[in-house]
């Protein structure tokens, strides 16, 4: 396949005000607590906005009920500047509770981060644009840099899929393949380019951002998508027009999400930076053995 570099053009990004909400202990626990996986998906997060360290407070608030080991991020990680004050006040600060209990960030880029974050050492990356982890023995993630999608990233990211052996796949990058948001919607040239990878070699679910919404996808082809790209950044009304291909989704507030894998099942949940749950559900994996 052809070569190419995607650079998407930068955008500002919009503060939204909105009517201050009482603050809600953690609440609302949908998940079952008692699988051996368990982690949040957050995404468009680095402004070092007030929102953003309430999202942070409302994950470590829910941390102390359901105890997630890790994190992934679906890129701009750090918007604006990237010195050394502003990993501080964009990522640490925000996030210092759960990296105090030993929570671990793996992070993906995103149209408006420097591929220099590779190289940051609480992203996880160990110097790679793309790079893969397990945490567990049916679990496989593999996070890939869809700014620069060449030649060379699509043959590792069909050598490292065709080779895993998980019953669980899970991708996540920063450009949605399906999105109804009005400002950037469906990347539908990377969803030409990916998508028949992802089915050929059984990836179940797939996160990604870049419109600040949350939304969740019907399953297309045996695989759930999901935009989570408000942890710190919202286009409110961006869900205007929602496409057929949408399930649900949400632009009123900002939010993060947690998931439990448990056996063959997927237990996932959406929460505002109040604490108000705003979707949640279950994806079957008959494939996954169950675990004991």
């Amino acid at each position: 396949m052809k070569a190419r570099a995607r650079r998407l053009a930068s955008f500002a990004v919009v503060a939204v005000s909105l009517a201050i909400v009482p603050f809600a202990d953690a609440q609302e626990l949908k998940l079952p607590n008692q699988g051996q996986v368990r982690f949040a998906v957050i995404g468009d997060m680095g402004t070092a906005s007030r929102a953003q360290r309430e999202v942070g407070q409302q994950m470590a608030l829910f941390h102390q009920k359901f105890p997630f080991t890790f994190a992934i991020t679906v890129g701009d990680n750090i918007l604006g500047s990237e010195s050394a004050a502003d990993f501080k006040a964009k990522f640490e600060q925000p996030y210092a509770e759960l990296l105090s209990s030993g929570v671990k960030f793996y992070a993906s880029l995103g149209n408006h981060d420097s591929p220099e974050q590779r190289n940051y050492g609480l992203f996880s990356m160990n110097g790679q644009r793309y790079h893969t982890f397990r945490p567990s023995e049916s679990l496989r993630f593999f996070a890939l840099d869809t700014n620069y999608l060449d030649a060379e990233q699509l043959a590792w990211v069909e050598k490292e899929l065709s080779s895993s052996g998980s019953d669980w796949k899970i991708a996540f990058f920063h450009h949605p393949l399906y999105s109804s948001g009005t400002t950037h919607g469906s990347s539908l040239d990377l969803r030409t380019t990916l998508e028949p990878l992802f089915v050929k070699y059984g990836v179940n679910v797939v996160f990604s951002g870049h419109d600040h919404i949350y939304e969740r996808v019907k399953p297309q082809q045996g695989i759930t998508y999901f935009v989570s790209g408000s942890a710190g950044s919202l286009r409110k009304g961006d869900y205007r027009r929602p496409q057929a291909f949408s399930a649900t989704g949400f632009d009123r507030d900002f939010v993060f999400m947690l998931v439990e894998i448990d056996g063959s099942k997927m237990h996932f949940q959406a929460i505002s930076r109040t604490g108000q749950t705003i979707d949640s559900g279950v994806i079957e994996n008959p494939k996954a053995a169950a675990q004991p």
